[in-house]
């Protein structure tokens, strides 16, 4: 085994913008969910009633941010081939599964700009500056968008588990290099 050298993908592997991409989004779009969580207990008095709201939105702007750059580069790079020891049923099961774990990775982030830009506000990145944004678009637009937002969270999650649970079922029961390309391994 060694290191992938390229930074674009193959017909075999991952590339390193995708692999290193994939591992930088996985533990802030965790850890916003936890903190999202923690937020909800929240009350004008806790410490962190300010600060846990800019940290999250922060955080989920820079993780646009990324998924913005990661759908760009996607369609720009072409994609390794499934493994073999998978079924076409699989496969595409598969394929499914990563669209839908797009659709509400952006819906939680597109539904968190509404939520922050509601009543005309625009987020505040702690006390450096202030990204402005467009008035409330439609009426309830927090009461609306939180509960998406919400519920899309943790349909995510969900889905977030079973693609680990995928992946370490490549690994050790198909023993596919699945999980090896996603970490940067290359079989010899």
């Amino acid at each position: 085994m060694n290191l992938v050298k390229h930074y674009k993908n193959t017909d075999k592997q991952w590339g390193w913008v995708v692999i290193v991409l994939h591992w930088l989004l996985v533990l802030p779009i965790i850890g916003l969910f936890a903190l999202g969580l923690y937020m909800m207990d929240l009350s004008y008095y806790d410490s962190l009633y300010t600060l846990a709201p800019q940290i999250h939105e922060a955080i989920g702007l820079l993780i646009l941010a990324l998924m913005l750059f990661r759908v760009l580069w996607r369609a720009l790079n072409k994609t390794p081939e499934p493994p073999v020891t998978n079924s076409k049923f699989v496969n595409l099961a598969s394929q499914i599964a990563h669209n839908i774990l797009y659709l509400l990775l952006f819906t939680v982030l597109l539904s968190g700009l509404l939520i922050s830009y509601a009543g005309g506000q625009g987020i505040k990145i702690f006390d450096w500056f202030v990204i402005p944004g467009p008035k409330e678009l439609f009426e309830n637009q927090a009461t609306f968008t939180g509960d998406i937002h919400y519920f899309a969270a943790f349909a995510m999650i969900a889905l977030v588990v079973l693609h680990s649970i995928a992946a370490l079922k490549h690994h050790f029961i198909d023993k596919d290099t699945t999980l090896t390309n996603m970490l940067g391994i290359k079989e010899k």
